[in-house]
């Protein structure tokens, strides 16, 4: 096995009605002030914050809200909710919702303990961050996995620009989780975080160190867990079981288990982020339009991988490695296309893209050509452009 370091902190309550619990679980880590992020009306009128208002009440605990959170969540609104957090003298961050709030109430508890920092300096890494205030969330929809994971992610509209923080600071202290929360959601936001939780795997278990064994269990029981439970809650979101499955899969996904002793390779993040930033997609579209374009370019460089991916995934038993890749890539593909999500750009966006726009989204995922990216098969903009150019085409022949 490889070495790794596993840090895990988050408490996860999970279960029916656990949203009851918020107050009891913010009261004993002695926080008295709460600032509430969501994003919009859904939250009010299925009446979770009126419970959520109803839990901190018991505890005498003041609080205060800020809704207003959107897909690609933005800088703008995390930097009011640190001004608002100061002037109320906000202890906690509390998010309900799914992984922008969550984000967003990130990076109001990383501003808030630095008021003196620029929060795009922090996430931009011009500024370090050592100090943050405690945040916790109640989930309501699975897929960016934010509830356990170091991660966050806001856009700079002004900018046009997407990026991500890595950081012990942003594991929340604490995930309630009740897959009930999940039954409105629409079937596009479920596909959309069924792509998300199975991408987050993904991209840890192509790359080029894959010698820890129980992670591959870990993961490939995961992946199997998602696509199997996917396709009934796609049917029915109000099946609990299967929601139940999704939403501890996306926490499992993102809180790094399925990759200890591994690189990370967040690829197809990154053209995720470039087309979120630039046309405002939903994250998990945005995945699922690059994927085959990237398996594509890469396959060829750990063939026996991707026959591995296969069989133990999809229980393809094709034996010449050659093809049982290209079967590998195919079902996931696939996949996305039973889920209704885009497997391409023209899907994604309505209509094929000019060359000079693919350059600049490969430009824009790899920060103006300053970095390589794809573990497998390391590439600056002049490959990354490519990858844009085959997920551009209306019919990708994947794997040909």
């Amino acid at each position: 096995m490889q070495a790794f370091t596993q840090y895990t902190p988050t408490e996860v309550v999970f279960g029916a009605n656990t949203e009851n619990e918020v107050g009891k679980l913010i009261s004993v880590r002695n926080c008295r002030k709460v600032l509430i992020v969501y994003g919009g009306g859904s939250v009010v009128k299925s009446g979770l914050l009126k419970r959520v208002q109803t839990a901190l009440a018991k505890e005498n605990i003041a609080y205060q809200e800020l809704g207003g959170v959107v897909p690609n969540p933005r800088l703008s609104l995390a930097e009011e909710g640190v001004q608002k957090a100061l002037a109320f003298g906000a202890d906690f961050i509390l998010a309900v919702g799914g992984g922008s709030a969550i984000d967003t109430a990130k990076g109001i508890a990383h501003g808030t303990a630095n008021p003196e920092k620029n929060l795009w300096d922090i996430w931009t890494g011009k500024e370090t961050l050592d100090k943050s205030i405690p945040m916790g969330c109640i989930l309501t929809i699975s897929a960016a996995g934010s509830e356990t994971s170091s991660s966050s992610v806001l856009t700079n509209a002004k900018l046009g620009k997407k990026a991500g923080i890595n950081t012990p600071f942003n594991r929340p202290v604490f995930a309630i989780m009740n897959p009930e929360l999940t039954y409105t959601l629409p079937k596009y936001q479920v596909a959309c975080g069924i792509v998300d939780i199975m991408m987050h795997t993904l991209e840890r278990y192509f790359i080029p160190n894959t010698k820890n064994q129980m992670t591959d269990e870990i993961a490939e029981g995961l992946l199997r867990t998602v696509i199997a439970n996917g396709r009934i809650a796609y049917a029915d979101a109000t099946n609990y079981d299967a929601m139940s499955e999704l939403m501890w899969c996306g926490s499992l996904s993102h809180n790094g288990i399925t990759g200890l002793g591994r690189p990370v390779d967040f690829c197809v993040h990154k053209f995720g982020h470039a087309l979120g930033a630039r046309f405002d997609k939903a994250h998990g579209a945005t995945l699922s339009a690059m994927w085959g374009a990237w398996a594509n370019y890469v396959y060829k460089e750990d063939v026996k991988r991707f026959k591995h991916y296969g069989k133990s995934v999809w229980g393809i038993g094709i034996e010449d490695e050659e093809e049982a890749a290209k079967a590998a890539i195919a079902c996931t593909v696939q996949y996305f296309k039973e889920l209704e999500m885009p497997t391409n750009l023209t899907e994604l966006l309505g209509e094929a893209q000019e060359d000079s726009v693919l350059y600049e989204l490969a430009m824009s995922a790899t920060l103006d050509n300053t970095i390589k990216l794809s573990a497998l098969r390391t590439s600056d903009v002049v490959g990354i452009h490519e990858i844009f150019r085959v997920a551009n085409k209306a019919e990708c022949a994947y794997a040909n």
